[in-house]
């Protein structure tokens, strides 16, 4: 059902005749022109005087003996009061939601269907924007359309889920809008400082967020150039941190200055670790016998490859708590992050082996063994993702110039904080000053999944004098960089944008999996560039002073507050 707004001309605007403002349609909370919070106490108070005042007049009849039909001209006005603030407290406080549970679908489509113009109505040049954030209803320059006022009073009453209005209207701004204004008069905020238009809503359904009412700004800084293998890379980082980037940009320029840096991707492969649980654990173990056998590979991976044209199995590790089996499937994904194409490659093996082993009881597909966003030693051993090794000789006259440090007093900080320190805290993967910093930077400007900054901020910051103890050789090393260059967020605009900055925009035809691999490279480096510039901070006594001039701000809260 196409319910989509066409816009006419301007010139077909001006000829078309104009038709009287539709009625305001009265909803809960917009009944009086005063913010929410007081036109639900005055009727809170009307309801209660009212009610007060007929018990007692009641009472007073009932003793009298006067018939109770008999009323004056001041009761007649208190059951008023009373009928109408009843009216409104039951509109307010969800009587509505009562009445959507015995409404039908039919209804509701029969509902929107007439909200939406007639196919022969064009909107004039002129007209409001269908979905524009109004503020107080009575203050308010603009109102909504007719047709999204109906609606929005339909969502309010909880007549027409939410989730439906891109589906039904066929126009994601639109719904994005009418869903935004659903949230304002159920919650009685305004969310004025987050933006709705400017934002490609069609980009995100399906895709990347559910329930728009907008989306939120985030700053962009860019670090660089890191010399890394040859190529200079201008790295995109969003962040609200200060000092980040320039600490990050610095640590690029002493790397930059000493020759630069390299790297090596030393495994490609995502993980998905399904869980099932078979009679015994005499049956478990035949099933575990069975995946690692070598012999079984080639079966395996022919089934398992059939999901995708990018997927390549590489290896099942099983592991077993009772009768219980893990089974952690490894494989290759091109230039996809590919969790999904890794998960359709396990029910293939899955609904496989079902046929030789009825008895096996598939729990999840999803065991924990895998591990996602959680940290985890099997992906700290195992690597997830891309493990990638960064490393880079920094000179001892860059050691002083740039980042203001000597040799030694890295090496020793190094050893005492990231090596001896964090083993004292038990940390897991932990080994660094902040390489989750950088990662997630990162990650956000180029649309990766940013919850998975868990895993993929495992990392080992080695420090070591060379050359007689002049010059300072310096290793990041990161077991499971998990990103893409398809797929997900990297398709929006703006992430789009600063993928195509790294030049590693989509995927790679000529070399599947070459995009992906050498993101993951440049988020080491920026990681080496972070920890280099962090630690001589650190060594140098300057991370307070820093973070006092770049991290804080600068104007009077108590004029912003309100």
């Amino acid at each position: 059902m196409d319910v989509r707004r066409k816009v006419g001309s301007a010139a077909a605007a001006a000829a078309a005749p104009r038709r009287p403002p539709p009625a305001a349609r009265v909803q809960a909370g917009d009944a009086l022109p005063l913010p929410i919070r007081h036109t639900n106490l005055i009727f809170s108070a009307l309801f209660a005087a009212s009610l007060a005042y007929l018990m007692r007049r009641w009472r007073e009849k009932i003793r009298s003996s006067t018939p109770l039909h008999v009323v004056g001209l001041v009761e007649m006005l208190a059951i008023f009061g009373l009928v109408a603030s009843l009216i409104y407290l039951l509109s307010f406080f969800g009587i509505a939601f009562v009445q959507s549970i015995v409404s039908s679908s039919d209804e509701d489509e029969d509902f929107l269907a007439a909200a939406a113009p007639p196919a022969g109505r064009q909107a004039t040049a002129t007209a409001p924007a269908p979905c524009a954030l109004l503020g107080n209803p009575a203050a308010a320059p603009e109102k909504m359309p007719e047709e999204d006022e109906e609606i929005v009073a339909s969502v309010v009453a909880g007549k027409i889920p939410s989730y439906v209005l891109e589906t039904r209207l066929g126009d994601c701004r639109r719904a994005a809008g009418i869903r935004r204004e659903a949230v304002r008069r159920l919650t009685g905020r305004e969310i004025e400082g987050l933006p709705l238009d400017g934002f490609d809503y069609d980009s995100i359904v399906g895709q990347c967020c559910e329930l728009p009412v907008g989306y939120v700004q985030l700053p962009v800084g860019i670090a660089g150039p890191l010399l890394l293998d040859g190529q200079r890379f201008y790295v995109p980082m969003a962040t609200t941190e200060g000092c980040l980037v320039a600490s990050t940009n610095r640590g690029c320029k002493a790397i930059a200055e000493s020759g630069g840096a390299s790297s090596v991707v030393l495994r490609d492969g995502m993980t998905r670790a399904p869980v099932a649980r078979l009679p015994t654990a005499r049956r478990a173990a035949e099933v575990k016998a069975f995946l690692e056998d070598p012999a079984n590979f080639e079966t395996l991976s022919v089934i398992f490859n059939r999901s995708s044209r990018f997927a390549r199995l590489q290896g099942v590790q099983c592991a077993m708590a009772g009768r219980n089996l893990y089974m952690r499937f490894t494989c290759s994904t091109g230039d996809a992050m590919g969790m999904n194409m890794v998960s359709k490659g396990v029910q293939n093996v899955l609904d496989f082996l079902q046929d030789d082993f009825p008895d096996m009881d598939v729990i999840s597909i999803s065991g924990n063994f895998c591990s996602d966003k959680k940290p985890a030693a099997v992906n700290w051993i195992e690597g997830r993702g891309k493990s990638v090794v960064c490393e880079a000789v920094i000179k001892e006259e860059v050691v002083k110039k740039v980042l203001k440090t000597n040799v030694q007093s890295l090496v020793e900080l190094n050893t005492i904080k990231n090596l001896a320190g964090s083993a004292i805290a038990g940390a897991l993967g932990g080994f660094n000053a902040h390489a989750s910093n950088i990662v997630t930077a990162i990650f956000i400007a180029t649309g990766q999944d940013p919850a998975q900054n868990v895993e993929s901020s495992h990392c080992i910051t080695m420090l070591e004098p060379i050359n007689d103890g002049k010059d300072l050789h310096i290793s990041v090393t990161m077991p499971s960089i998990e990103v893409g260059t398809v797929g997900g967020g990297t398709q929006l605009a703006s992430q789009s944008a600063c993928l195509d900055l790294l030049g590693v925009k989509g995927a790679n035809r000529d070399c599947p999996g070459s995009n992906a691999r050498l993101l993951a490279t440049v988020v080491a480096g920026g990681v080496l560039a972070g920890e280099l510039s962090l630690l001589s901070a650190l060594a140098a006594g300057q991370v307070v002073k820093s973070h006092m001039k770049y991290n804080r701000s600068s104007k009077d809260m108590s004029k912003v507050l309100p």
